[in-house]
């Protein structure tokens, strides 16, 4: 049971910082979407993921 609450303290906390990091970058247009993918790869990794995805995003588009 501690185990499910701290992936899920994780994946809330991913989540957060998704949308926050959505916030700020909607003025530089740098939208990263927030689905299943993203946000797993936010909670997993942490904050190198969001980097990486957003170089993903800019090297792409």
């Amino acid at each position: 049971m501690k185990y499910f609450f701290a992936i899920l303290k994780r994946i809330i906390f991913g989540f957060i910082v998704l949308y926050g990091y959505n916030m700020i970058a909607v003025n530089f247009n740098l939208i990263i979407p927030v689905n299943l993918v993203t946000l797993l790869l936010v909670s997993l990794l942490g904050f190198p993921a969001l980097f990486s995805l957003s170089l993903l995003y800019i090297l792409v588009f």
